[in-house]
């Protein structure tokens, strides 16, 4: 007898009376496994990071560059896995289909970036590979299209949200990241995305035992004068010019790099050596601000400490991504708008500090990947700040001011069209 096809037995489940069918069941699935990985990754992580961070001092000029090393050797042999840039252009241009075989790659590079202190975090590598393993699925079950494309996408929304355990936002963002002005465009992904983020979160936080409540413990904050949105608006302008900063500082270490005539494990451990300088100057610069977050906000810096440790973040962030290490952006943004809006609201004591601080860290990161809507909900969750209708207007400015042309050169989709006409 045959085996039946997943195909066959979706027609035989159009006789359910209820919308379940399996296709839910495909995507809860997929986002279990999802959940399962990143936890693994996570643990690993967290125990390599609990070895490392004991070296501080000197020891940063030695200990940074030769994991620089370790990471460009990596890469040297096991194959270049690409930036985020890259996943994008697959969903768009390759039907969804992202490739597996460097995952190897992806996974020991970005163990080694993270875990030494490179500002860059888990997202990136946790969305790549859980990515590809949606597409081998979709593989296995002869899937093609849209069908294989948001299974693809599905599987992107479970490794992002298992990290900041905002489902909804996980979702969106996953389709938010593929453009840089329509927000959504494969709306058929929507369902399975949710569906997945949901059952990755929960295994998620069963195996690690992280807490479920927020991320950073901001003060509480009430909404109570319409003079918050204007005020709201003004932090998006702010996030915004910072965007603007960050890029810039991005492009100039970009062209430093990409014209180093030197093998890129040269490369990777000459960015180590420089991470490890500006962490020791600056010394929450090193890491993606995951916890450090916490510490801007029971500080007692003032506002010029805070703006220059915003700068050298920038810096940080900008090395570690252009120097070849592997991660994501999204926290070390979220660090360096928090440590902008604190300091202008020193600076100018009648402004609300909770307000200027998460309304920057939404507005910034809208600005540089062009996710307003998602940025919005993990704010909601990784803060709890239930009015959050002022970050949604931070964030929508920082999205319009951004610069025309995307920080993720691949989200600019019709310009690759146009290409191929």
């Amino acid at each position: 007898m045959r085996k039946r096809s997943f195909a066959s037995i979706a027609q035989l489940a159009q006789r359910n009376p209820l919308t379940i069918s399996p296709w839910v069941l495909l995507w809860a699935t997929v986002g279990i496994v999802c959940g399962l990985f990143a936890a693994c990754y996570w643990l690993v992580l967290e125990a390599i990071i609990h070895q490392l961070e004991a070296f501080t001092g000197l020891s940063l000029l030695l200990v940074m560059p030769l994991a620089g090393l370790f990471v460009g050797l990596v890469i040297y042999f096991l194959g270049n896995p690409g930036e985020i840039g890259l996943l994008v252009d697959n969903i768009h241009f390759q039907g969804g289909r992202l490739n597996a075989r460097e995952n190897p790659s992806m996974i020991l590079a970005s163990l080694a970036s993270i875990s030494a202190g490179g500002s860059a975090g888990p997202e990136a590598p946790l969305v790549q590979v859980t990515g590809s393993f949606g597409t081998w699925v979709a593989d296995r079950l002869q899937l093609q299209g849209e069908q294989l494309r948001s299974l693809s996408i599905a599987a992107m929304a479970a490794g992002f949200t298992a990290l900041f355990g905002a489902p909804l936002g996980g979702a969106i963002f996953a389709l938010e990241i593929l453009h840089h002005e329509y927000v959504l465009e494969y709306y058929e992904a929507i369902l399975p995305a949710i569906v997945s983020s949901c059952a990755s979160y929960i295994v998620f936080v069963i195996i690690t035992k992280l807490e479920i409540g927020p991320t950073w413990e901001f003060p509480q904050y009430r909404l109570d004068n319409i003079d918050d949105f204007a005020m709201a608006i003004l932090y998006g302008v702010l996030g915004a010019v910072a965007g603007w900063i960050f890029i810039f500082i991005f492009r100039i270490c970009d062209r430093f790099f990409a014209d180093l005539p030197a093998p890129i494990y040269v490369r990777t451990a000459l960015a180590g050596l420089g991470l490890g300088i500006l962490a020791m100057f600056f010394p929450l610069t090193r890491y993606y601000g995951h916890h450090e977050l916490n510490l801007i906000i029971s500080s007692n810096l003032g506002a010029i400490a805070l703006f220059s440790l915003a700068a050298a973040k920038m810096l940080a962030i900008s090395i570690t991504v252009t120097g070849s290490w592997r991660g994501g952006i999204i926290i070390p943004l979220f660090f360096t708008g928090a440590c902008i809006g604190k300091a202008v609201a020193l600076s100018i004591p009648s402004f609300e500090p909770v307000l200027a601080m998460i309304c920057t860290m939404a507005a910034l990161n809208a600005a540089v990947t062009r996710t307003p809507i998602s940025t919005t909900l993990l704010m909601a969750k990784l803060t709890v700040i239930s009015p959050f209708t002022p970050v949604l207007f931070a964030s929508l400015v920082g999205f319009f001011l951004a610069p025309k042309v995307p920080f993720i050169a691949s989200q600019l989709k019709l310009q690759r069209e146009i290409e191929a006409d």
